[in-house]
């Protein structure tokens, strides 16, 4: 019973404590001897640890390699949110969207104040596949490949509106964002996203049905992701405040210059 426990109980640990370390860390003045510099200088040699670790277990079968080879995908993509969320890897625009600006133009400038983190985050899942795609393990890849996909279907959302946009995940030096997504109730997006996740979901339940081991556990710890992200779609559209969730983290104060 045990090994279709674990794989959700791991997941939404670190889904929830990931995100509000990197909230933390974002959030710690940028005075006092450059912290943020040297928090992402250590950050950075986590994911270098990570990418390390993925090489070790690559071509394992074990339960452990597919949980080391998912949590290492997940400091990858902390990596990633902290670069971003921090100001390193953004986009050439770093400006509020003009305006009155509509159609393509508002789409244009939209995707260039995130340019620079969509192409390092699109580099990254194929390095990983072209590393790891014929490996006997390639859960980190298929991790990072997943995060990658719903996060962008939660941009894609964002921009064409949702209910909760959750502007107090954003650190001051990045509220222009907010500009370029719009508040409504619901959008025709949506409901593609939420049933192109359950279907993958589905499917990954069923292979973990069919599988044992390592295999096993991949398939479940990959459809925890998937239901974790399905629940922070319902998040910006349902009545309910996201940032709830991660208050500890969001109680502390950023510098309005950090």
């Amino acid at each position: 019973m045990m090994e279709y426990a674990l794989p959700p109980i791991a997941a939404v640990l670190l889904w929830w404590l990931g995100t509000g370390v990197v909230i933390l860390l974002d959030r710690l003045p940028a005075r006092r001897g450059g912290r943020k510099a040297v928090t992402f200088v250590a950050a950075s040699g986590f994911a270098i640890a990570a990418l390390a670790c993925i090489g070790q277990t690559a071509y394992s079968l074990g339960v452990g390699a597919a949980y080391a080879g998912f949590v290492c995908a997940v400091v990858l993509w902390g990596w990633h949110e902290l670069a971003f969320l921090g100001g390193w890897l953004t986009g050439p625009r770093r400006v509020a969207a003009t305006l009155g600006a509509r159609g393509l133009t508002r789409f244009g400038q939209a995707l260039q104040v995130l340019l620079w983190h969509e192409l390092a985050l699109l580099a990254t899942a194929l390095a990983l596949w072209l590393w790891l795609g014929t490996s006997a393990n390639p859960t980190a890849a298929w991790t990072f490949t997943l995060l990658y996909a719903m996060r962008v279907s939660a941009k894609l959302n964002l921009y064409l509106g949702v209910r909760n946009l959750a502007l107090d995940f954003l650190p001051p030096r990045l509220l222009y964002l907010g500009s370029y997504f719009r508040q409504r109730p619901f959008n025709a997006l949506m409901p593609w996203s939420l049933l192109g996740a359950a279907v993958v979901t589905g499917w990954l339940i069923h292979g973990a049905q069919a599988t044992t081991g390592g295999a096993q556990a991949a398939h479940l710890l990959l459809a925890s992701l998937l239901t974790l992200a399905l629940v922070e779609h319902l998040m910006m559209v349902l009545p309910l405040e996201p940032s709830a969730l991660w208050r500890w983290a969001l109680r502390r104060p950023v510098e309005a210059r950090s």
